[in-house]
């Protein structure tokens, strides 16, 4: 039903699509930023070009998650990098993705005590997502140089997981000393770079949540920003569950179904959807093969297919 109703966006004013493509080409840069931060000697070509088809790969094949993974191991590989420093670019890049993304909707609960409404306008949009980076920014600065908060939230989030592993019969956990110690090996990784990577993660995040925002914008919805930001990260969140690829369909109806809950009118959250995912879904799955293209002819004799 929520599919069938895309040949509203033709409503949309082109404008808006334009400011949702360079908010989703600046998340795609922050990503390409956090990837030659954790790996200085990579180039930002290799850097771009890896991640674009990898996150192709990702979105279009059933489990996509761990092939968009191998096929960037693989990429980072044939471009000259070494095995185990790509490996260790991978992990550090999912867990400071991963960690970025669950704070969202932390903040958006902290915002939501105080009501605050998306304000009207693009600028005071802009003034409020910058303060948003700087508090997802405390966020991850707190998590790396302190470890009684980052023990507190794994505690509460082991209650979480614990009470849903019994209501679906799984033994789901988790270990705060497990937690720390993560939290110390991705520090021993980033070095003294872990602010810019810190930065770059909360970034790509940010300005992929910016995209949400023009397409509720473009349909005149005036929802509660938190409540938004709870939307939005519910529907990253199951973005991440292997049910379809790239959560295709799964993520159309738990996000239209999260933005109803906030108070926006079916119509209204069935466009924006539809608006966002074409921008932050279809279109990262295009150029994903234009730089696999681009990739085959800089580096076309050792470009191999990855053995899964």
């Amino acid at each position: 039903e929520v599919l069938s109703d895309a040949d509203r966006l033709h409503n949309i004013r082109p404008g808006w699509f334009l400011l949702m493509v360079v908010a989703e080409a600046l998340s795609f840069v922050c990503l390409w930023w956090l990837m030659r931060t954790l790996l200085p000697q990579l180039s930002l070509f290799v850097a771009a070009t890896s991640q674009l088809t990898a996150n192709s790969v990702s979105r279009v094949i059933p489990g996509g998650a761990a092939i968009g993974g191998a096929t960037m191991y693989r990429m980072l590989a044939v471009a000259g990098i070494n095995t185990t420093q790509a490996g260790g670019v991978l992990a550090a890049m999912s867990i400071l993705s991963t960690a970025a993304l669950f704070a969202i909707p932390a903040i958006g609960a902290a915002i939501a005590v105080f009501g605050a409404p998306i304000p009207e306008g693009i600028l005071p949009v802009a003034i409020a997502s910058a303060a948003l980076f700087l508090l997802s920014l405390v966020v991850g600065i707190v998590a790396i140089r302190t470890t009684r908060p980052l023990v507190f939230v794994a505690r509460q989030l082991g209650h979480v997981a614990h009470f849903a592993g019994r209501v679906f019969r799984r033994s789901w956990n988790i270990d705060p000393d497990n937690v720390v110690a993560e939290r110390d090996r991705l520090v021993g990784v980033l070095g003294t770079r872990w602010l810019s990577a810190t930065a770059a993660s909360g970034l790509n995040w940010m300005f992929d949540y910016l995209v949400l925002v023009a397409a509720l914008y473009a349909v005149d919805a005036d929802p509660r920003l938190s409540l938004v930001m709870v939307a939005y990260a519910s529907g990253a969140v199951l973005a991440m569950i292997p049910i379809t690829p790239g959560g295709f369909g799964f993520v159309e109806v738990g996000l239209f179904g999260v933005l109803v809950l906030s108070g926006i009118s079916a119509q209204d959250a069935t466009v924006a959807t539809l608006a966002y995912r074409v921008v932050s879904f279809w279109l990262p799955i295009a150029s994903g093969l234009v730089a696999w293209l681009l990739f085959r002819r800089r580096f076309p004799r050792r470009t191999a297919p990855a053995r899964l």
